[in-house]
């Protein structure tokens, strides 16, 4: 058998992601927040990128009434144009970048300069200025005043006191176990043979301990049940006697609103039954709540939208975006310096990657702003007349209406918040699937049903509950075409209880 050797020349075509295309892409699904921090890493490894200096007499949002209208013309036609109010500088570029195919960008996704509009480059308006620069290092130190401090905690609360109080010796040692068996609700949720066991006392003194806890500020904290809590803060208020026991033995009949039952388990008039209920009511079952809350963080909007007289405006949130410059002046005098290959390698390669990270930069302002501006063209009657007219909406819709891929517009509006009239909103909130009408005819998107439901709901009369079944029946008068099980699973994605449960409430109300 004889074997033999031969080369062969074939073509084949294979997608190759690019560094600077993979830096791109992950650029354009970040956040502000989240862009800011990865730009802080890069400040930190590329010693050619450098902070521009924030300017003190220039605002955050441009006033509309000073600058020409992206949205809409001189003539006050609407003309989304799917840009900014301005033009590429082309000394963005810098050195080191070619707008070739084979580094990851397509000459046709660039945008050509915008007519009627003022040409301000998009560069210096956001900060990504391809031209030398200097560095301030006089990072500004808060102070102590301006650091948030660190909340108490419903432990820390309770050992105060009991550092502060008669508890002492084998007592503080046991009570130290007791707080640490308290959930963040306020309840005691372990075992007392558990901390018997640990410390090494008997049951009567884990009671008594027990007792001293549960008079403890706030009142009701470290009850073993939601009876023991109610019982706790009615002495504290000296409103505990037999009748309030007695209702508290049957606190499941008080939940079924059986009212009669209660009358007479609890031996008092029928006027007693609605004020005794009403004192109930007034207690706080979780005591424990009102400590160590976690802050809760401001969302912090990456793009506006502004009502002019003649339309909408859109303009991405300049204070949260990071401003860079590359300095040339000193790549300059680092590569004159450079004696052997390897350090001109990594200097050719750190002003690449500088000028190529502006770039990006500049290419996700100009994608963000063209989804947005084509989402505002259609949901124009949300932002004007509220939920209710919320329309069906999908990535591929706008894909199709901007000639950009739907992965593209799916990144572009990940974790990012847009500020309306109406209120911040995540920007997927926009994108909804249509549900059919009932002539067949359009559609209604998922959360305009969402916020009819909820209506329908609010407006009952408290002696008719509508259930599911009605509220099918009201929404099909109104145009909309939906099963029950959609009634019911929007109904519970709105945290509105059942038909049953909303009668029981609405009859203690009455009662």
């Amino acid at each position: 058998m004889s074997v033999s050797l031969r080369l062969d020349i074939r073509q084949s075509q294979s997608l190759v992601m690019t560094p600077q295309l993979q830096q791109a892409i992950k650029l354009l699904q970040l956040g502000n927040l989240d862009l800011a921090a990865y730009v802080e890493q890069e400040l930190e490894q590329n010693p050619f990128l450098e902070k521009r200096e924030e300017s003190t007499d220039k605002d955050p949002v441009r006033e509309s009434s000073d600058q020409p209208n992206a949205l809409t013309g001189d003539d006050g036609t609407n003309q989304l144009s799917g840009s900014p109010d301005f033009v590429t500088d082309t000394q963005t570029s810098g050195e080191g970048w070619s707008g070739s195919s084979e580094d990851g960008w397509q000459e046709s996704e660039r945008e050509p300069p915008l007519q009627g509009v003022e040409t301000q480059s998009i560069s210096d308006s956001f900060g990504y200025v391809g031209r030398g620069g200097s560095m301030a290092f006089d990072d500004e130190i808060d102070s102590l005043e301006n650091r948030a401090s660190r909340p108490q905690t419903l432990r820390d609360h309770l050992l105060d006191q009991i550092h502060l109080s008669t508890v002492d010796g084998p007592e503080r040692l046991i009570a130290h176990h007791l707080i640490d068996l308290v959930d963040d609700d306020g309840y005691l949720r372990g075992d007392l043979d558990d901390v018997t066991s640990l410390t090494g006392c008997d049951s009567d003194m884990a009671e008594a301990v027990l007792a001293k806890l549960q008079q403890c500020d706030p009142s009701g904290v470290c009850a073993r049940s939601l009876k023991e809590c109610l019982a706790l803060q009615l002495r504290d208020l000296g409103r505990f006697d037999p009748a309030m026991e007695a209702l508290l033995d049957n606190l499941e009949l008080l939940a079924k609103a059986e009212i009669g039952q209660l009358h007479k388990i609890c031996g008092v008039l029928a006027d007693d039954i609605p004020e005794m209920i009403a004192e109930i009511k007034a207690l706080n079952p979780k005591p424990g709540q009102g400590f160590a809350e976690q802050p809760i963080d401001a969302v912090v909007p990456d793009i506006f939208i502004l009502p002019t007289p003649s339309g909408w405006r859109v303009e991405l949130n300049t204070a949260t975006l990071p401003k860079l410059i590359v300095n040339n002046e000193y790549h300059t005098q680092v590569r004159k310096d450079a004696e052997d290959a390897r350090a001109k390698e990594y200097v050719n390669e750190r002003i690449q990657s500088a000028n190529w990270l502006i770039k990006a930069l500049d290419q996700r302002a100009r994608t963000v702003l063209k989804v947005t501006e084509a989402v505002v063209e259609r949901q124009g009657d949300f932002l004007t007349f509220g939920v209710s007219h919320l329309k069906p909406l999908v990535l591929r819709d706008i894909a199709e209406a901007i000639e950009m891929h739907e992965s593209t517009v799916s990144r572009a509006t990940a974790d990012k918040f847009v500020a309306t009239p109406r209120g911040t909103y995540p920007f997927k909130y926009f994108f909804s699937n249509a549900l059919p009408s009932a002539d067949g005819e359009g559609g209604h998107a998922a959360e305009a049903i969402r916020q009819k439901i909820k209506e329908l709901i609010d407006g009952e009369r408290p002696d008719e509950v509508l259930s599911d079944d009605q509220v099918v029946t009201l929404l099909r008068a109104q145009g909309v075409s939906i099963a029950r099980r959609t009634v019911a699973k929007y109904r519970e994605s709105l945290s509105i209880p059942s038909s049953v449960q909303r009668r029981r409430e609405k009859s203690l109300k009455l009662a």
